[in-house]
């Protein structure tokens, strides 16, 4: 049974994880972190508000999951470091100096990070890859997201994780456009534009465009729940157990899984 701590265990996220670990079969949250929790927090598990807050003498997890906020990893990578327990951040938002961070922590703990947790997504990237491949320069490239409206980060996560994939296959790699109305002129071959939509109760939806001369070519990914997400997460703690220090990604789950 892999023993996990639920970091953001009282979001929407993390009540998905705890459910999907019950689910498995195989994984059980044996305590949470939340900075919102209270003394009043009730759960099936101790929730304690950071992870210095937990106690010495506390079960140790056999891997961390985060679905929490990006603020929050400076104290997991701490407590991944003082502990040896893997990481998996399954969190967004992220900024640039976060990131370096957990690459340098990657040098001596194990963490696990992917900006999407679905099979299906990471699917849609290679495909994605494959389709920049075949149509090359001939095509123009934009990425459409769309999401709930109580979504902070935008672009998603996960259409930056398509646009790098993508980017990859070109030489020299491609410019990220965001937004058109500023600059008057023309688009450039170079370009990959990323557009955010934001509204309703949309979990997760993604269209990759690739725009030729008389024709077009759609390749999407719509999550209709949760649970692909909570579940991915929790195959990614299975996974992480007793792995030795790098940086993983869900590639390496799914060669795994073959």
């Amino acid at each position: 049974m892999t023993r996990i701590l639920l970091s953001g265990c009282l979001g929407r996220m993390g009540r998905a994880v705890a459910e999907a670990a019950t689910a498995s079969g195989r994984s059980s949250i044996i305590a949470g972190i939340d900075a919102c929790a209270s003394e009043g927090t009730v759960l099936p598990f101790p929730v304690y508000t950071s992870p210095d807050a937990i106690p010495a003498d506390a079960e140790l997890p056999d891997v961390v999951v985060d679905f929490s906020h990006h603020s929050a990893l400076p104290a997991l990578l701490d407590y991944a470091k003082r502990t040896g327990v893997p990481l998996v951040i399954a969190t967004t938002g992220h900024t640039e100096e976060e990131l370096l961070a957990m690459r340098e922590a990657s040098r001596t703990s194990a963490i696990f990070y992917s900006r999407n947790m679905s099979l299906g997504i990471n699917l849609l990237i290679l495909l994605s890859k494959k389709a920049a491949e075949v149509l090359g320069e001939d095509f123009d490239i934009e990425i459409i997201e769309k999401h709930h409206n109580k979504k902070l980060d935008a672009p998603s996560g996960t259409a930056l994780m398509l646009a790098d994939a993508i980017s990859e296959t070109f030489e020299g790699g491609k410019d990220y456009v965001y937004e058109r109305q500023s600059v008057r002129r023309q688009r450039e071959k170079r370009e990959i534009g990323i557009h955010a939509v934001r509204g309703g109760t949309i979990v997760g939806q993604h269209d990759v465009i690739f725009a030729g001369k008389d024709e077009t070519v759609t390749l999407a990914h719509e999550a209709t729940s949760r649970e692909v997400f909570a579940t991915g997460a929790v195959k990614a703690a299975e996974f992480m157990v007793g792995r030795g220090a790098g940086l993983y990604d869900m590639n390496d789950l799914l060669s795994d899984c073959v």
